[in-house]
């Protein structure tokens, strides 16, 4: 007996397989294994870029942002002219003399 596919949807990954195999721990030895086999989860092809942490989190980030935006109502800030600090110079420490005679 399989539940809806709505009813799937809100079920976490280790229910789904509980249900379609409640004993599959004897069988599997991880929980990812035994959901694969059961059809539940399936590996994508992707780019190579794609598999770059860095990449990946920058998409990760850029959806939660656009997220927040909508749910709040925030509209996009002008971009500003970066910030840039100019120092003034250092002053020269004067130069150690050295004394006539000694070495």
């Amino acid at each position: 007996m399989t539940k809806p596919a709505a009813q799937n949807e809100r079920q976490s990954l280790r229910e789904q397989v509980d249900t379609l195999l409640p004993n599959w721990q004897s069988w599997y030895p991880s929980l990812f294994e035994a959901a694969q086999d059961l059809g539940l989860i399936r590996a994508r092809v992707c780019a190579p870029s794609a598999l770059m942490l860095a990449n990946r989190h920058a998409g990760v980030q850029s959806e939660a942002v656009e997220a927040f935006k909508r749910q709040w109502s925030v509209e996009d800030e002008p971009e500003l002219a970066p910030v840039v600090r100019i120092f003034p110079p250092r002053p020269r420490r004067p130069l150690k003399r050295r004394k006539k005679g000694r070495s």
